[in-house]
Formats: structure tokens, sequence, C-alpha cells
């Protein structure tokens, strides 16, 4: 943390957990030039970066050949994408092994619903950046070169309640949508919509509006350590917010 309250790792995760885009560079297999791609992004509960990628496409063709790649993310609320905050992954891009394609395909769809068209074809298949080190930039005086473990949840927490993830995901989706939305308008102070949770993690939730335009991460006072601490965050993050909209 700086002087004045910042805190590079988490406006790292957040700018990660946010976005649903972003720049992907890979080295080109002619001659090593860094090729820059605009590719669809999600998150695994840990929060490495993954992204669905054609086998036709040059970038897959690129890290297929190499591995180093780099995925440049910026904040999407703002106009002038200079004056917010960005943050590059640098890594190795790789295809997500069998075992966690299933995983990937949720947590994927969940931010692009759209994309569940063409998921399961044949020359399309989900890849992941393992992050080695990150960049951020946020501003004047806030220049941070960061590292796996400022960006990624550890994975013994990533893993506490990674199988009760989807239903408690889905059990809020169904039947507390109000929580949801005061999540994102009293506690976040975002503007109203239909407000939905796309994913869970031991330090925060994942939230987008059903139209997909807007995404919000709410952050955890405190990490949840145990399988049942995602929910009673989630009730304790509920009562507070609808204290404080009766408040207000």
């Amino acid at each position: 943390m700086t002087e004045d309250g910042f805190i590079p790792a988490l406006a790292a995760r957040t700018l990660i957990r946010n976005a649903r885009h972003g720049s992907l560079a890979t080295l080109a297999t002619e001659d090593g030039t860094p090729y820059a791609s605009l590719a669809s992004v999600a998150t695994l509960p840990d929060g490495t970066p993954v992204t669905l990628i054609s086998t036709l496409a040059l970038h897959t063709r690129n890290a297929a050949a190499d591995a180093r790649a780099s995925l440049l993310v910026t904040d999407g609320t703002r106009i002038d994408p200079l004056a917010g905050a960005r943050v590059t992954l640098l890594g190795r891009l790789r295809p997500v092994e069998e075992a966690g394609v299933e995983l990937a395909r949720r947590r994927f769809l969940a931010r692009h619903p759209s994309a569940a068209g063409y998921a399961t074809f044949k020359d399309f298949a989900f890849w992941r950046l393992d992050v080695e080190r990150a960049h951020l930039v946020a501003g004047f005086g806030r220049i941070n070169a960061l590292t796996p473990a400022d960006v990624l949840v550890d994975p013994a927490l990533a893993g506490v309640f990674a199988e009760n993830e989807a239903g408690a995901v889905a059990h809020m989706n169904e039947d507390h949508r109000d929580a949801i939305a005061r999540y994102a308008t009293v506690l976040l102070g975002l503007e109203a919509g239909d407000w939905t949770m796309t994913g869970a993690d031991a330090y925060g939730i994942d939230m987008m509006t059903a139209d997909g335009v807007r995404t919000a991460r709410l952050d955890f006072p405190e990490p949840a350590t145990a399988p049942n601490a995602l929910h009673m965050t989630l009730v304790d993050l509920a009562r507070k917010a609808k204290a404080q909209a009766a408040a207000a």
C-alpha cells in the first residue's frame, strides 16, 4: 500500500477481473515480430486470464510455436483509456488442459454468453495465459512491477470452494438478484441495471449487467478461507447493503 492508500495489487486484480476484452500480443512465427490482436477474455477462479480462440487465427499459430505472450487490459469505464489504469500481464499462452476445459468454458461463457454458439466448434479452443509478471500503470507515480502472487489468488485459497462456486453463482442469480443489485448500486455506487453474478473467488465476486455492457468487481473485506465462508460473506454484504440503502 502506498502512502495515499493505493494498493497496486488490488488495482491490478480488479482490472483483470473486470476485463472482457484485451490486447493479446504474441510473436509472429515468420520473424518474431510482436503481433497484437483483440481478444475476448475471462478469468479462471485464481485470476488466470483465459480466452477462446480459433486454430486458424494468427495469434494461435504464433503461441503454438512460441508460448511467450502478453495481455493488456484497461479500465473500460474511461472515455480516454490513457486517463485510466491499465495492466500488462506477461507470461506463456498455452491450451487449457483437458481436465480444466469445462471450468474454463463455464467461466468464459458467463462473461461472453454470445460465444456459446461457437464454443464447441472443433476449430476453437480455450487458452490460458500463465502469468509470470505484470506491469501496472495507474496514474502519475502509480507505476508498479507486480508478481504472480500480487495478481492471482493463492492456489490453496483458489481451491477452497472451487467445487461450490457454480452452485453459489447460480443460486444468487436465481434467488437473490436484489442482493446482487445492491452490491453494485449501494456498496459500489454504480448505476442501476440488471446486475448478475458471473463468478466468485476467495477475494471477491465478479458481476456484469445482463446486457454485457458493464462489469464490476466487489472485493471481500477479508478473503474467504473456507467453503462456508463464501456464503457467510455474501450474506453479511447483503445485510450491509440493505442497511445502507434503508439509511440513505
